[in-house]
């Protein structure tokens, strides 16, 4: 090329760009998933939100599962993809619209990235995550991720990326102190009001009251999950979220319209039963 005309393209690209720059969706809409401790069901309430979110209009939502010593979303959801979010991170800084689609696998309306083989020795900088979650949120309008509630490094560059933390325990003493301590150590890096509690398979005979749980978390329960063990085994048997008409699905649904700060939509009015005999205060007049 010769530099003069070269130099007036230049010059032309970059006047157009003053006129209408370049704009770029970002969303913030953020969220991770924290366990209080392993077995408390933090993956499928993370699987399950991602699906209620991926549901709701305009909304196009990743769930990346970055638990890398046990991750589950490749089991339940039988993938096939040999890619991984370990090598979404290694190209982290490479990536772009013609590669990443070869890295996640869409399930309906889902777009799945799940954590690959068992690497707990993979190293992961701050530099990749930031990169990483930056192309995800200019081309999702939600992101979810599953951490492995070990509290790594990276964990906590997402958390503090994250609108909100789903912190998840069970109505059990371990799960309940390890929340306290997730909790307490969440207060010294301020992340603790970006902290949502989410209390699993509760019910009315579990040992402790969800007040008495509220005092020794020293902050509120957000949202109650039901125990619904059959409903939940046969989802995970058919590799798919649970049904969202049962009781279970709709409170997934509800959580996933909370964090989008979305109002369920209102029921139809409906007439009383007497209105269907009252007669029209019209006068008829006769030929």
């Amino acid at each position: 090329f010769e530099r003069q005309p070269l130099m007036e393209t230049l010059a032309n690209v970059n006047a157009l760009l003053e006129r209408k720059p370049a704009a770029h969706g970002c969303t913030n809409q953020i969220f991770s998933f924290l366990p209080s401790k392993a077995g408390v069901g933090t993956s499928t309430i993370a699987l399950n939100v991602s699906a209620a979110l991926a549901r709701q209009a305009d909304t196009r939502t990743m769930l990346a599962d970055f638990d890398l010593n046990s991750g589950m979303m490749r089991f339940m959801l039988k993938l096939q993809n040999e890619f991984s979010v370990v090598d979404a991170v290694e190209r982290s800084l490479e990536v772009d619209e013609n590669l990443w689609p070869q890295l996640v696998t869409p399930f309906e309306r889902l777009e799945v990235l799940h954590a690959g083989r068992i690497n707990p020795g993979l190293r992961i900088e701050a530099t990749q995550i930031r990169a990483l979650v930056g192309f995800m949120r200019r081309n999702y309008d939600a992101l979810c991720f599953d951490l492995s509630g070990n509290m790594e490094r990276y964990s906590i560059e997402l958390m503090q990326e994250s609108k909100r933390v789903l912190l998840v325990c069970t109505p059990e003493v371990p799960s309940l102190h390890l929340a306290r301590e997730k909790v307490n150590f969440l207060r010294t890096l301020d992340l603790d009001s970006r902290v949502s509690v989410v209390l699993n398979r509760w019910h009315k005979k579990c040992l402790f009251s969800k007040d008495q749980v509220e005092e020794l978390l020293g902050m509120p329960v957000w949202k109650t999950l039901p125990n619904d063990y059959i409903r939940v085994n046969q989802a995970l048997h058919a590799a798919k979220w649970i049904d969202p008409d049962s009781a279970l699905g709709k409170s997934f649904d509800e959580i996933a319209q909370t964090l989008l700060e979305r109002r369920p939509p209102a029921p139809a009015e409906r007439h009383k039963f007497l209105e269907y005999f009252a007669v029209s205060n019209r006068v008829v007049h006769s030929e």
